[in-house]
Order: structure tokens, then sequence, then C-alpha cells
């Protein structure tokens, strides 16, 4: 069959949920038998979020051949169960930057470069890339930010001129938009989405569903009216109240009929029933009362939650296979510095330092590590949390008080963490790390290796320092365990201490390969680790 492409656009309001609406329908295509392929069209100018501040852009989520992108490809790939790669994410920086590229190579024959049909082609090349890339049948394809925005409308014009390139018969709009609640009246209102479906009719596109989010119930004879002033069937209006289980959103929209209405629309039929039963077992569990086990994240851009959404989703994902309720503290390192915060840690059953850059807040982070080590507390480190169990373990039982990452300190006399050979010699610092899919083994009889049950991994990566194999031999006989190392035994890529009921550091991102149905067995063995120290018994 013909590719089918779904393009999602947002009104009224950004962040209303059209990464997950657009994770949650590739899921119902996916039930029904279908490969599925998501793409994000990114409207800002940086080539990738790779350089942006996680304040600016919340986390970077990295793919298997290393691509930084945006964080709604988690989502896509959390719900759905694929792996994307880089033709998934699309920005304003790379269109520019291609165009730009043959401009000055001549290709274009000396003609006036313009945004129509120069960049709007390179778009339009970009987006039907992802079925070649991938094989997939259905390519849903979410544009970033909201109908009205300057930067996006040379997206908006390319997905419009899709449907002329592509056939009516091969693509289909979705537009998510938002009901505000008037407390004063205690009603909801239709106008934004009226406003916003009219805005986006003027620029030639005009939605074939509308998903209508909400904080309060919607209905049903507001559903005729949007459907009425927007030029849709009723039954294309789709009411989605906020949800505080995120992954019932799926099952909210087939119990909507939406993965119907879609195969209908396309003229197709589904290849297999839906089986939404595992799904529906995991969902249950996450509402069902049981034993609370408290979580400390200790990291330095904790005020903006989802800089650390990966992470927090493989706490909750680890939890609900082990039958606990995460309760997750958001502790800020640097605050630990100064003396603050330290009551909450002191209550938790577990401690989580998660990765980052740059030297603020790293002390609060290597006292956390301390406590931890100390007090026999679960602690688990991702890349940074990581390098920091090192140094701390370098100061502390090591003894020498002067141990460092040259991150942090270039002179430092033990820098028991450096910079990798092959990034000494880089000066940008865009999409220079050691990014994407590594392998790694596992060393026997180690606690890395007894949870995954494996001899040999592979996972994601984005960093540009190291383990200094300098130091290997002393840390090791001081207790450090090395239990993960690269193939051929070079890189430093799991420690763990060999006196301590679990404490564990990647030089990876596992976070990264977590599934809410399928979680990873490090953030499982974790949290079954900080059930114990609780006193609670996991009930997986």
């Amino acid at each position: 069959m013909e590719p089918k492409y779904i393009f999602f656009t947002g009104g009224v309001v950004s962040s209303v949920g059209k990464g997950v609406t657009a994770a949650s329908l590739g899921r119902l295509l996916k039930e029904r038998g279908f490969k599925v392929a998501v793409q994000k069209l990114d409207p800002y100018i940086n080539v990738d979020p790779g350089t942006m501040s996680p304040y600016q852009h919340g986390e970077v989520f990295v793919l298997d051949d290393g691509a930084e992108t945006d964080l709604d490809l988690g989502h896509y790939e959390r719900f759905i169960d694929i792996r994307l790669s880089k033709v998934c994410n699309i920005t304003t920086g790379q269109v520019y930057a291609e165009v730009i590229a043959k401009e000055r190579h001549g290709d274009y024959l000396g003609g006036t470069i313009q945004v129509i049909p120069h960049i709007t082609n390179e778009i339009k090349r970009r987006v039907t890339m992802v079925a070649k890339a991938t094989g997939a049948e259905f390519i849903l394809v979410e544009v970033g930010g909201t109908v009205g925005d300057i930067e996006g409308l040379p997206f908006l014009e390319a997905i419009r001129q899709l449907r002329t390139d592509l056939g009516r018969e091969n693509t289909l709009y979705i537009h998510v938009t938002w009901l505000p609640f008037i407390g004063a009246t205690e009603e909801l209102k239709t106008k934004p989405t009226q406003h916003s479906v009219r805005e986006l009719r003027s620029i030639g596109i005009a939605p074939d569903i509308i998903v209508a989010r909400s904080d309060h119930p919607v209905d049903s004879s507001l559903c005729e009216k949007i459907a009425l002033f927007c030029d849709v069937d009723k039954r294309a209006v789709i009411p989605m109240i906020t949800t505080p289980v995120l992954y019932e959103v799926p099952l909210l929209m087939e119990s909507a009929g939406v993965g119907d209405l879609l195969l209908e629309r396309f003229k197709l039929t589904q290849r297999q029933k839906p089986d939404w039963n595992d799904w529906k077992k995991m969902v249950a569990r996450v509402k069902e009362e049981k034993p609370s086990v408290k979580i400390a994240l200790v990291g330095k851009y904790v005020e903006l939650h989802d800089a650390y959404l990966s992470v927090r989703e493989a706490l909750r994902h680890a939890a609900i296979n082990q039958g606990v309720e995460l309760d997750l503290e958001w502790v800020h390192s640097a605050e630990l510095e100064k003396g603050r915060g330290w009551d909450t840690l002191k209550q938790c059953h577990g401690i989580l330092v998660p990765g980052g850059f740059g030297s603020r807040g790293i002390e609060g982070k290597i006292q956390a590590a301390t406590f931890a080590r100390e007090n026999k507390i679960p602690y688990f480190g991702l890349c940074l949390g990581m390098q920091l169990m090192v140094v701390e373990f370098a100061r502390h039982v090591f003894k020498t008080e002067n141990a460092n990452s040259t991150e942090f300190d270039r002179a430092t006399p033990f820098p028991v963490i450096d910079l990798m050979l092959e990034q000494q010699s880089i000066t940008d610092m865009g999409g220079t790390m050691r990014l994407g899919l590594y392998p790694c083994h596992l060393q026997p009889g180690t606690k890395a290796r007894a949870a995954y049950g494996l001899d040999y991994v592979e996972e994601r990566h984005r960093h540009r320092f190291e383990f200094n194999n300098a130091y290997r031999k002393d840390l090791q006989s001081a207790g450090m365990v090395l239990s993960g190392l690269s193939p051929d035994g070079k890189l430093v890529e799991i420690a763990e201490l060999a006196d301590h009921p679990f404490m564990l550091g990647t030089q990876f991102h596992p976070e990264f390969l977590s599934r809410p149905n399928r979680p990873h067995p490090l953030f499982s063995a974790f949290i079954q680790a900080a059930c114990e120290h609780a006193g609670i018994k996991p009930n997986p």
C-alpha cells in the first residue's frame, strides 16, 4: 500500500499534548497491524536541541543513530514501542543549512532562493524520506508550535502542498486544540478553537479531525458546536480530557473510536484485532493503591521537570512493574551545597543522580553520593551521575581529596574522569559527543549482569568525558567493580560498589530504552533495591 501521512497541528496554546496524541494514535495503528513511524517538525533555527539549555527545551532525547532530538520522540518510542532515526526530527536550522549549502554549491543555477518553493521543497523531501528509510505504512508528522506562530508557516505550507503531491486519499490533518474553562461562568469555551481552525483554513489546511483537549468534561453539545463552526463531522471531534495516568490516553482514544475512524477515512481494514489486555493491566496497576517508595532525583534543572522526562518515566515504568507507587522528590543539587534539602534527601529510600553539563551544583551531587554510600542507601547514577560517583569514591574511599573530573577542574592532580581521546581536538559543541547506540559486555557475578540477565547489551550514549583508565587498578583495589566494559575493554560503561546493597552508575543513558510495559532492567533493579531499603515487599 502507498504510505499514509497524518499531520498534527496545534491550536490556542502550546504544550497542548500533540506529542502524546500522535504517540497514542500511533499505538492504535500498530495494534491494528500496521507499521508506524513518527516525525517531529521543530520550527526553531537551531540545527538540533543538543546545544540548548534544558530550561529552554527540556531534555534532549538521543536515538540509536546518535541523533539529538526533541523530547516528543521519547513519547513516540515509549508509547508505540518503536526505534526511530535521525530522519524523524526536522528543524528549521537543518532545512536552511541544507538549502544554503546547495546554493553555495551552485545547485540552483543562479536562481533566487525563496521560502516557496526552495524551503518548502526541502521540508517535503525530508518528510517523504521517512517512509523510504523505515518502510512505515503510516507516517505521523507533528508540527511543533501553535498555528499562528510566524516561524511555523513554512512547515504548514509544506504540509498543505503535500496533500496535492501525495493525494487526498493518502493524507489526513488532525488539529489538537484547547478548550479554556471560564471559572466565573463555569463553562468551557469553543471560540478560541474556532479562531484557531479559521487561521489554519486561511493558509489552506482544513482539519479532518479535531482533538479537543480539556481539564473538564466536554459535553456532546460542545462537540456539535465545534463540528458546526469548524466544518468537520461531529464524529471527528474527539474530546480528550486530561487524565492523571498518561498511558491511559491510547485507551481513551480507542474507546472514542479514533482508530476505526482513521482506517475508515483511508478506506483500509485492520489486519488484526487490537489486543489491549497487557496495556489495560499496566494502567490498572498504576491506578490501584499500593505501598509508596520515595526516590530523590538530585539534579540541577529540577525546576523544569521536562529536563528529566525520560528519567522520570523510566522510574515510573519500574515502579509499576514492581507493584509500588513512585513518590518522586525533586532535590536541587545546588541547594544541598547550601545545606538545604537534606531533610528531604534523608527521608528517601533511593537516590538517583541524572546526567547534565557544567559545574553548577556538582558538589551537591557528590555530597548526595557520599550520603548514599555511607548510609547504604540505593544509588543510581546516569552518565554524569556515574562520573561523580567515581569522583566521590576516589576522594573519600581511595583518599585522594583533590580527585575530580577535568570537565570541572582542568588542573586536578587526580583526573579520575577525563576527556575522551577522540574528543580532545574538537572545538564545536553541537553533535560532537559520543552519541548513540554502543555495545557493552557485562562482567559475571556483578549486580549489572544479574539485573540484565545477559552478557551483552547495547545502550544509548551522550557524553564527552569518561572513566580515566589510569586509575582503574587503584579504584578496583579499593572496592570499585567495573561491571560493564566496551567489547575491546578500553571503556568503562558501568561501575558499581562491591560492599553496597546497590550503588551503580552507567556511562550511558538507560532511560531512553525503557518502556511502560517493559521497564529497563537497571531501573527495575534500582527500584527493587529501594523497596528493600524501605522494608517494602515488591509485587512484580
